[in-house]
C-alpha cells in the first residue's frame, strides 16, 4: 500500500482512440484542439502513454493497465482518476460524471480486478446521481489529503456540494471548498490542476482562490499538516504544474510530474521540491491537449494487497 499519501500501485487506461473531448470543452479552459489528424493524435497519445507506463514501472511502481479500444466514444478514458477512487481500509467510491460521454468510462472489470487483488470491504456508488444532473468527478474535483482527512474542492459544476458532503461523511473527510478562477475568470474545472498534496509538500496556486480570507484558511490548513507549501502561479497552472502526484516504490516516494510542468517551474521552486522529494518527469504533450496531465492519468490504489 506504500505511504498513506503516496500509493505504490496505480490503475491506468491505455487510450486507443484518444482525442480532445468536445463535450467537456465548454468549462475546461485547459483543452486545446489538436492541429493533427485524428489518427496522428491517437497514435501519439498511445506512444506517450506507453512510455509513461514504462517509466513508472522502471521506478518500481506497480501499474495495472487496462485497454480502451474505443468501441464507444470515450475520448477522456485516459483519465480514470475522475470516475473512481480507493481508500485505506478497503473502500472504493464510484463517481457521477458531468458529461454524457465521460459516463461511459466506468468499467466494472477494473473494480473486479481491484476486488480480486486487493482487500475491498465495500464499493459506494454515487453514479446514479447523474440522473439528477449532479457530478463529483473524483480526485479531479477533490484533492484529498489522506493524512489530515481533508477534501480540498474548488467549486464547479463538476463538484456538487451535496454529493461532496455525502462522500465526506461516508469516507471520513472534511470538505474544504473554495471558489477558484482561471485567467479568464472562469471557475477552475478540476481542483487537481491547481493543487497537489504530497506527504511533505503541497503545490498550490493560492492566487487563484478568489476570496482572500478563504485563501488564508486553505493555506493555514495545509501548513497545519506540517507540509511545505510551494506556491505556483496561474500561468504555471496552465502548464500543468499543479497536476502532479506523489507515488512510492520500495519505501521511497517520488513526485511524478509532466515534462511541460517541470519546465515551467522556476529554479527556486525546483530546488524547494527536490529538497523534499525526487521527481520523475514524463513527456505527454498530446495527452495534455485534452486539458489534463499526469495526475489525471493515474488512479492511485490506496488498498492493502490480498
Amino acid at each position: 500500500m506504500g505511504f498513506l499519501q503516496a500509493p505504490d500501485a496505480v490503475v491506468m487506461v491505455r487510450p486507443h482512440r484518444f482525442h480532445s473531448n468536445p463535450e467537456t470543452a465548454s468549462d475546461n479552459s485547459f483543452q486545446v484542439v489538436e492541429g493533427s489528424s485524428a489518427e496522428q493524435t491517437a497514435a501519439a497519445a498511445l506512444e506517450e502513454f506507453g512510455t509513461t507506463v514504462e517509466k513508472l514501472r522502471l521506478a518500481g511502481i506497480s501499474v495495472h493497465v487496462f485497454d480502451d479500444y474505443g468501441e464507444q466514444d470515450t475520448p477522456d478514458s485516459v483519465f480514470p482518476n475522475n470516475w473512481f477512487s480507493t481508500h485505506a481500509g478497503g473502500h472504493i467510491a464510484i463517481f457521477p460524471m458531468f458529461t454524457e460521454n465521460r459516463r461511459r468510462e466506468r468499467r466494472w472489470d477494473i473494480i473486479e480486478m481491484l476486488k480480486s487483488k486487493y482487500r475491498v470491504q465495500d464499493v459506494i456508488d454515487y453514479s446514479g446521481l447523474e440522473q439528477d444532473g449532479l457530478a463529483l468527478e473524483g480526485t479531479g474535483a477533490m484533492v484529498l489529503d489522506h493524512i489530515a482527512r481533508i477534501a480540498y474542492t474548488a467549486q464547479s459544476n463538476r463538484a456538487d456540494p451535496v454529493i461532496l458532503e455525502r462522500f465526506c461523511t461516508n469516507f471520513n473527510f472534511e470538505p474544504m471548498t473554495f471558489l477558484a478562477t482561471d485567467k479568464l475568470g472562469k471557475p477552475v474545472y478540476h481542483t487537481n490542476v491547481m493543487m497537489t498534496i504530497g506527504t511533505d509538500l503541497a503545490i498550490v496556486a493560492s492566487e487563484m482562490i478568489s476570496d482572500e480570507q478563504r485563501r488564508q484558511e486553505v493555506l493555514a490548513r495545509l501548513q497545519e499538516s506540517g507540509r511545505q507549501i510551494i506556491e505556483i502561479t496561474r500561468d504555471q497552472v496552465t502548464e500543468f504544474a499543479g497536476n502532479a502526484i506523489e507515488l512510492s516504490a520500495n519505501g521511497k516516494r517520488t513526485l511524478v510530474i509532466s515534462a511541460r510542468a517541470l519546465a515551467s517551474l522556476s529554479p527556486d521552486q525546483r530546488t524547494q521540491i527536490e529538497a523534499l522529494i525526487d521527481t520523475l518527469s514524463v513527456d505527454i504533450p498530446t495527452i495534455e491537449t485534452a486539458g489534463g496531465s499526469i495526475r489525471c492519468m493515474i488512479a492511485g490504489i490506496h488498498l492493502a494487497k490480498r
